[in-house]
């Protein structure tokens, strides 16, 4: 036991990149509380990962998915051992054409895979005001983007969190703290299988 600790703990941190807009960026919260560096020290809490993980803060907020494919080449460096594409929510809540959303996240997926990069995507949801058939055309996208890419799928980034009151700021959208840590708590095991890849190919297994 002591041998793997010491091993885990000397090896290089693999650098994961969270893509998102303001649930990533910690609209309205302190720093300390935002998603990213939640996630960070849940992983390193639980001790699981085979290498220490550095979760860096590419959330911007208002993004749109196409906004996120603008600034994807610099926002996702050289350096980077994985990604967490979290964007779409704001699309969404101004009503774009879901072909739009589905052309950006898409591109996004095309690049990144392209690179050799692992991705872990996160899925949003329409609100029910935006109607059924604006629903079911933008809650597709998700799940079929992951299916055409292969790449790690969780459903609902707001899983347990969306409409929740005391989970939520003021505005019924963002997060409180405790919110991101129902995230954070949720998404984990799928973090912790984007993480494993990422360090299988660092590996080059």
């Amino acid at each position: 036991m002591a041998q793997t600790t010491t091993s885990r703990t000397t090896a290089a941190p693999l650098k994961i990149v969270a893509l998102g807009d303001s649930l990533t960026a910690g609209y309205g919260l302190p720093p300390a509380d935002a998603f990213p560096v939640r996630l960070e020290k849940a992983l390193a809490a639980n001790g699981r990962t085979p290498r220490p993980v550095t979760i860096v803060n590419a959330g911007v907020s208002g993004d749109t998915a196409t906004d996120g494919l603008a600034r994807l080449d610099w926002a996702v460096g050289d350096d980077v051992d994985g990604v967490i594409v979290e964007l779409g929510a704001n699309d969404a809540l101004r009503g774009l054409d879901p072909a739009v959303t589905r052309q950006a996240l898409d591109e996004i997926l095309t690049r990144l895979k392209a690179r050799g990069l692992p991705v872990l995507l996160a899925g949003m949801l329409a609100p029910p005001n935006m109607g059924p058939e604006y629903q079911q055309a933008f809650d597709r996208i998700f799940p079929e983007l992951a299916a055409k890419h292969d790449v790690l799928f969780y459903p609902f980034f707001l899983d347990g969190v969306a409409a929740e009151r005391g989970l939520n700021q003021r505005d019924g959208m963002h997060p409180e703290a405790k919110g991101v840590g129902v995230i954070v708590a949720r998404i984990l095991p799928q973090v912790e299988a984007l993480v494993g890849q990422a360090a299988a190919r660092r590996d080059g297994k």
